[in-house]
């Protein structure tokens, strides 16, 4: 965290100070003005004990905007250890470095953190850059302190060179799953040394830009710190893609009348809702600039409300729906931008109905309609939970927060249907006495009814959790504190993280997993769930659920169809893994063409590296041929021969109607294309061919032993049963290469398989195994082509 940055310069300036003047309307506090206070508090000596040092006053206040009661002994204690041990710091801008911790705590307290997450991201740096140690941290400020500033400091480069970047992001990671204000604290660092970037190498501010693109925007997203999220995304996108930014900035500045347009729909919207008797506040919200270039990519040339939506506040869950009945019947709905974020919250924690209306002049603007809790959580996410070991009601919403899909930057009109609602989120919070957003919603009349706004703890709660309102701070069984703010997303990303002990594996990994946006919940055959990212396959399913017993799967119910593992799971989805008895199957390469999540990844390719056999070719033979022969065909695992004297070579096959294998009798025909395919000689084709007057041709078998061959299993249907039969295939030493199941017809099912064995000699014994398997009463080689309607196993 030690930021080697000064007050920002071009490209990031301009994005700096563009988001400011559009978000707040406000001045940034002056950090220079911070740093002489600091100075000035150093030289005249320590505050009265009874009184806050100047330079944390801004905190102070912000702090007890969100939380009046909060005691402020304990930032004094915190900012005097930190200004102390920092003296004679400097940053490259010649600011005292003091001023970046006090940046940082300021961005946490104006987001509503509570006192040990401000006390903590004062001292940040402190066991990093200075000579206080962690054990006089956990003397004076407890273990919690402690254990924020240990998970948000470097590991020593010195000790891991290179892997110094990705073994550091991992021990925070660990850390977060312990307790997610680590990851505050670091997002909000971040968010300092970007706004501050601009002394850098232009090649290190794009290497810090990345980093923060690919991994802390990623996880600011998914921990649902909009506020934070949107503002590093306009950073990023002026270092990244200066041209980009400029034509975006250019495009605002060229529309000034935008906020007019939006405000005439606002007024609309306002007096429809004051005419309905639904109390609502109604704000326009401009967009960053990520967004409305985002915008500008899908929809060409834009028009006045595209610059912005339109954000209804509301007490309750029902009056969202109210709001959406009065909107979609007094207003032109666009039925495809429709969304239901509060029946179906994001995994980030965010809920929000989105709607767009078209007004009568023809202007359509998009809407978010919420209630004041679920601002506040879309807008700070999890630092709007507070302390994730202590049940407490939640912080109040920031003042000057960001857009997004899932947040968006202050209000700059305001149009309240009803005076006596609660203050909008965009008014100062500074004052001490502005009415906090969410206050009304806990004045004992909480609705509790199914769906309705429950106590934030248990809203953080991971995909599948049922937990009571209180269960979420309560203790575990075994002593353990319970995070309610871990995710499932993050429980997965620890897990796997395990299996990846290289650093460049993990940090590879890593950022492919942050890549996926969105995220499915698919049930399991025995009751569970597991929460995957969108676009995970069976193969991704049977790892989540079986670890490395998955390298046995063989196949795959889903919703009671059989599918192979290549398919791609949807949300809501059923599914039930179907493994293999004994301990030799494992994965084949072509899983890693399906896996999508790093679990499986990982898994997959470390049982290939431990059996390299697995994906090594066939072996060659160098036994002599005959002058007029041709390549051996290795389709079947069986070599095949054509004696053709006089005639130009061509490639042998063997023909899959009736999948010959040594020993069997064969024969072979020339088709179209010239190449010949090869028979049983027993085979219905072959008198087919001789009638059309197709001239056979010599073909022999090479001298391998294995071979490939298709089985139809003829059998009552039972419970089990695919289970029994691919257990009897495995035992006996096979692999299957593909299956079909045809639907069942009175009672009777009828399974085809192609199978590959190592000694074709074995295939009799293979038959009979089959055959004794309860309910199948017939087992034969396959005469002719399977339908080709049948699903694929």
């Amino acid at each position: 965290m030690s930021a080697e940055a000064t007050n920002p310069v071009g490209a990031a300036e301009a994005a700096d100070t563009d988001v400011t003047v559009r978000r707040r309307g406000r001045a940034r506090i002056d950090l220079r003005r911070l740093g002489r206070a600091a100075l000035l508090g150093a030289t005249a000596g320590p505050a009265p004990r009874d009184r806050l040092p100047d330079a944390i006053s801004h905190v102070a206040e912000a702090h007890r905007a969100h939380h009046p009661e909060a005691d402020l002994s304990v930032l004094r204690r915190a900012y005097v250890l930190a200004e102390s041990s920092h003296r004679g710091q400097f940053r490259k801008s010649g600011e005292p470095y003091i001023t970046h911790p006090l940046a940082v705590t300021l961005i946490l307290a104006e987001l509503g953190a509570e006192t040990t997450t401000l006390t903590a991201s004062l001292l940040h740096d402190t066991v990093e850059d200075t000579e206080v140690t962690l054990d006089q941290v956990r003397r004076e400020f407890g273990d919690e302190v402690a254990y924020l500033v240990d998970g948000v400091t470097k590991v020593e480069k010195i000790d891991y060179g290179a892997a110094a970047e990705p073994e550091t992001f991992r021990k925070m990671l660990v850390a977060t799953g312990n307790d997610v204000r680590v990851m505050s604290i670091k997002l909000a660092d971040r968010l300092h040394n970007m706004r501050t970037l601009g002394v850098m190498r232009p090649e290190k501010q794009a290497r810090i830009a990345k980093v923060t693109r690919d991994v802390l925007i990623p996880l600011a997203e998914r921990l649902g710190v909009q506020a934070l999220k949107t503002e590093l995304e306009d950073l990023v996108f002026a270092i990244l893609h200066p041209e980009e930014y400029e034509t975006t900035r250019a495009l605002i500045a060229g529309n000034p009348q935008a906020s007019d347009a939006l405000g005439a729909v606002a007024e609309q919207v306002a007096t429809v809702l004051r005419e309905a008797d639904i109390g609502a506040e109604v704000l326009v919200r401009p967009r960053h600039f990520v967004s409305v270039h985002r915008v500008r990519l899908k929809r060409g040339e834009l028009r006045g409300c595209d610059f912005g939506r339109l954000l209804v506040l509301v007490a309750e869950d029902a009056d969202c729906y109210a709001v959406l009945g009065e909107l979609h019947t007094c207003f032109t709905p666009v039925i495809s931008e429709f969304k239901d974020f509060i029946a179906a919250p994001k995994f980030n924690l965010y809920q929000s109905l989105h709607t767009a209306i078209a007004a009568p002049d023809g202007a359509v603007a998009e809407v978010l309609i919420r209630t004041h809790r679920m601002h506040t959580v879309a807008e700070a996410g999890v630092v709007a939970l507070g302390n994730p070991h202590v049940g407490q009601e939640p912080a109040a919403a920031p003042g000057d927060l960001a857009d997004g899909d899932g947040g968006a930057p202050p209000a700059s009109q305001s149009h309240a249907s009803r005076p006596a609602t609660t203050s909008r989120p965009g008014a100062s919070t500074r004052a001490g006495s502005s009415t906090r957003p969410g206050a009304s919603d806990r004045s004992g009349t909480t609705d509790r009814r199914p769906g309705a706004d429950a106590p934030l703890p248990d809203a953080a709660a991971s995909p599948g959790a049922d937990a009571a309102p209180d269960a979420a701070a309560s203790p575990a069984e075994d002593g353990e504190r319970v995070d309610p703010t871990r995710p499932g997303w993050l429980s997965r990303l620890l897990d796997w993280q395990q299996a990846a002990p290289d650093p460049d594996t993990f940090w590879t990994s890593l950022r492919a997993d942050l890549a996926e946006d969105d995220e499915i919940t698919v049930f399991r055959a025995d009751g569970g769930t597991l929460g995957l990212p969108a676009g995970a396959s069976c193969v991704d399913a049977a790892y989540a659920q079986h670890g490395e017993a998955a390298h046995g799967c063989l196949g795959a119910r889903v919703n009671g169809r059989l599918t192979p593992l290549s398919t791609v799971l949807g949300d809501g989805d059923t599914v039930q893994l179907l493994l293999a008895q004994d301990t030799v199957s494992g994965p084949s390469p072509e899983w890693l063409d399906h896996a999508r999540t790093p679990a499986a990844r990982i898994a997959i390719d470390g049982w290939l590296r431990a059996h390299p056999e697995s994906t090594a070719p066939p072996a060659d033979t160098s036994a002599p041929r005959p002058q007029a022969d041709v390549p051996a065909d290795h389709r079947s695992g069986a070599e095949l021969h054509a004696d053709l004297e006089g005639e130009p070579r061509a490639a042998v096959r063997p023909a899959g109607c009736c999948t010959p294998v040594p020993p069997d009798k064969i024969t072979g025909f020339r088709v179209r294309g010239g190449s010949v395919t090869v028979h049983r000689a027993g085979c219905a084709a072959v008198d087919t061919m001789r009638r059309l007057g197709r001239t056979p041709v010599a073909v022999r078998w090479g001298d391998t032993a294995q071979g490939r061959v298709t089985l139809v299993a003829e059998s009552f249907g039972r419970p089990g049963l695919l289970a029994d039969l691919t257990e009897a295939i495995a035992v006996a030493g096979a692999a299957v290469v593909s299956a079909t199941v045809e639907p069942p017809s009175e009672q009777r099912v009828r399974h085809t398989y192609t199978l590959h064995l190592p000694d074709v000699g074995r295939l009799a014994a293979l038959m009979r195994a089959m055959r004794d398997v309860p309910g199948v009463y017939d087992v034969s080689r396959a005469r002719h082509r399977a339908p080709s309607d049948p699903r694929r196993a």
